[in-house]
């Protein structure tokens, strides 16, 4: 086996570069979902105990929709700055902005102790933790795309596949935590513990991040990044930024639905809390090998016919996800549960990272990626908040509508996909990107 100190300097790039894309997105996503777990199951009581159950978990979806919203903002900034002086200095900023946010929802004070000051700091914290989150991604993902010399879905993967492992290192922390101190002493203080801990990831993050390079395709630019680059990809590159949101939505509107409104929507329907947190620690696990397994595919056969067939597979299945829940039967709930998010949402998600990457050249690139993919993003934040709004509306009795919305924005990514010219072949220091550039249409 070849020891590290034994592999060639860009190779030992690649893999400090692909630990800490994978470790940072862990990271990210542990702070950023454990809010999703916790909005679903005590935020609504925390910091909204004025409201009825119902309209208390829409008001807590809403705080929890407010940080996808700030998350295009994160990347226009962070993309800024990170296509300007390079990928790893942002990549530092973002991680610790997440981490400190996180561990100041842990000490926030409840609804009971000062009023409508509590949900309104937790709004501010959620809006800066998608500040952060927006700026990651994109960072993270070139950090591995650019290092790579062959495989780069697969390199870029990992990135994407840190998201389903922070989930389970959320719910798994925050379950336990409920489970070692009981539902009381959660609800009354329990619940900070996951958050407080954010901290001592920080610092293991990090210690890893700082000891990557910039990337190399980056220094081979030089000083050729855009002056502007978001006005760059507004003016030469509007198209390749559009089909990029298209291609990317319907994983994140299943991406929310599976990991966000499920939970609300089995404990309503009768399960435990636990129960639901179980089946959706299995499913991302299962995630976790899924995404990469799919990342790796889109290297042998595409990008374009792995994405195509997430989408169709998920159109279908989204008519199928409810009624499998509402057979009351936690078996059926782990099965539909594992099927969606480790199954078929790894198709639509895996390729993503160097899909992304590939759209756009190198001296906009940073901005072009993060703008597109967490503009597409909104609809795991959104998605949620308006399937509880139509829950509510409904008075639960059908899910038809909310199938029939998975299923459209599936069919927007097929048409957006069909779009493209399959990337998986280009160079990322060429600077030829998927769509060609508006002035040259």
């Amino acid at each position: 086996m070849t020891t590290p100190s034994a592999l060639p300097p860009n190779q030992v790039q690649l893999r400090r570069a692909v630990a800490s894309s994978f470790l940072g997105s862990v990271i990210e996503y542990y702070d950023f979902l454990l809010y999703a777990t916790a909005s679903a199951v005590v935020f609504s009581k925390i910091f909204f105990s004025s409201l009825d159950p119902l309209t208390a978990t829409v008001a807590s979806f809403g705080t929890f929709a407010t940080g996808y919203l700030a998350r295009p903002l994160g990347g226009v900034i962070f993309g800024h700055f990170g296509d300007r002086l390079g990928r790893k200095r942002m990549l530092v900023l973002t991680m610790t902005l997440m981490g400190l946010a996180s561990f100041l929802i842990g000490v926030l004070p409840t609804y009971e102790q000062v009023g409508a000051l509590a949900p309104v700091a937790l709004v501010v914290l959620r809006v800066l933790q998608g500040v952060a989150i927006g700026g990651e991604w994109g960072g993270a993902v070139l950090m591995s795309a650019e290092h790579a010399t062959s495989r780069r879905g697969l390199w870029a993967g990992f990135t994407n596949a840190g998201a389903p492992f922070g989930m389970v290192l959320s719910t798994g922390v925050l379950s336990g935590t409920a489970a070692v101190l009981g539902e009381e002493a959660f609800l009354s203080w329990g619940w900070r513990v996951p958050f407080l801990l954010s901290i001592l990831l920080l610092a293991v993050g990090l210690f890893v991040r700082l000891r990557v390079a910039e990337t190399p395709v980056f220094e081979a630019a030089g000083g050729r990044a855009a002056r502007v680059p978001l006005l760059e990809v507004f003016r030469h590159h509007p198209r390749a930024l559009l089909l990029g949101v298209g291609v990317g939505l319907s994983a994140f509107v299943a991406q929310g639905t599976l990991t966000t409104y499920l939970i609300a929507y089995g404990v309503r329907t009768g399960f435990t809390r636990q129960a639901v947190l179980n089946g959706l620690t299995l499913s991302s696990a299962l995630a976790v090998v899924g995404i990469v397994a799919c990342a790796a595919l889109s290297d042998r056969v595409g990008r374009r016919p792995v994405v195509l067939a997430g989408a169709l597979l998920m159109a279908a299945f989204g008519f199928a996800l409810f009624p499998m829940v509402n057979t009351g039967s936690v078996t059926v709930l782990v099965i539909a549960l594992v099927l969606g998010q480790a199954v078929i949402h790894p198709l639509m998600f895996g390729p993503l990272a160097a899909l992304y990457a590939e759209l756009f050249p190198t001296r906009n690139r940073y901005t072009g990626a993060s703008l597109g993919y967490q503009v597409a993003g909104l609809g795991a934040g959104l998605g949620p908040l308006l399937f509880a709004q139509l829950d509510a509306s409904s008075g639960g009795g059908s899910t038809t509508t909310i199938s029939v919305i998975i299923a459209v924005c599936c069919l927007l990514t097929v048409v957006c996909v069909l779009a493209l010219r399959e990337t998986s072949a280009d160079d990322l220091a060429s600077d030829a990107p998927a769509v060609p550039a508006a002035t040259d249409a």
